[in-house]
């Protein structure tokens, strides 16, 4: 019988992750969507990776990044041959650029193992932290293998190096399939700040904050995840750019 391996997009689908689905469980402790990921080597890019997370996550040492985050990925390039891999990531442009890594991650170690992905019948705001255990059980069925390893690994590299051409084009060869992956790809274009405004989530803060009358942060972020819940940013991301916003007046 394969190995089975269940690679969620963090801690939170872990504390009620189904004890009847059976496999190792290894999480990717990332928010890859939210500073640089610049590294000409895998070790640079842990390094460039740490000093960011200790720098702008309150709790998180740069020691913390290197004992809890990166031994996880380890543990991804350490999957066994003829294993069954399942990636459990949502739609949001957060899981989206988690699910590029990691791919990407593993796409060269894999020897006829074959990689699955799992995602949320219904797509909202709280993902699969919104469904109940049977939920979970009935998406874990409805799972569906990856072919296109390649390319999805390849977006990774285009998303890395800012190559955004190459990552357009690749997200159109794959529309077809995954069309969530050009809204993900649209939705980070739509974010780079340009001569026209600061980007699409900052000038949506700027419009919450105007419609509301209100500068207060929990009032904000929950509108935002109402209508930007593309991005799934969490409350750390979102107050960063609150904070950019409320600076630059």
């Amino acid at each position: 019988m394969r190995k089975q391996y269940h690679i969620l997009n963090g801690d939170s689908l872990k504390e009620h992750f189904p004890e009847s689905i059976q496999g190792e469980i290894i999480v990717a402790k990332e928010c890859l969507v939210d500073g640089s990921v610049k590294g000409k080597s895998l070790t640079d890019f842990f390094k460039t990776r740490a000093e960011f997370i200790s720098s702008n996550y309150d709790g998180c040492t740069e020691q913390d990044y290197f004992e809890k985050t990166v031994p996880e990925f380890q543990k991804m390039q350490m999957i066994p041959d003829y294993s069954d891999i399942n990636l459990w990531f949502e739609d949001d442009l957060f899981c989206q650029v988690n699910l590029w890594f990691t791919v990407n991650l593993i796409f060269n170690s894999l020897r006829s193992s074959k990689v699955f992905l799992i995602r949320p019948a219904i797509h909202n705001q709280f993902g699969f932290g919104g469904l109940s255990e049977i939920e979970l059980i009935n998406a874990y069925k409805q799972k569906a293998q990856i072919t296109e390893l390649d390319k999805i690994a390849l977006l990774w590299n285009f998303y890395q190096n800012n190559d955004i051409e190459e990552l357009v084009k690749t997200a159109n060869k794959l529309a077809q399939k995954y069309p969530f992956i050009l809204n993900a790809v649209e939705a980070h274009i739509n974010r780079i700040p340009n001569e026209n405004g600061p980007g699409r989530p900052k000038q949506t803060l700027i419009d919450i904050m105007n419609e509301l009358g209100t500068d207060s942060f929990g009032a904000v972020f929950k509108e935002f995840n109402k209508r930007e819940s593309i991005y799934g940013f969490g409350d750390l991301q979102v107050k960063r750019l609150f904070d950019e916003v409320k600076n630059n007046g």
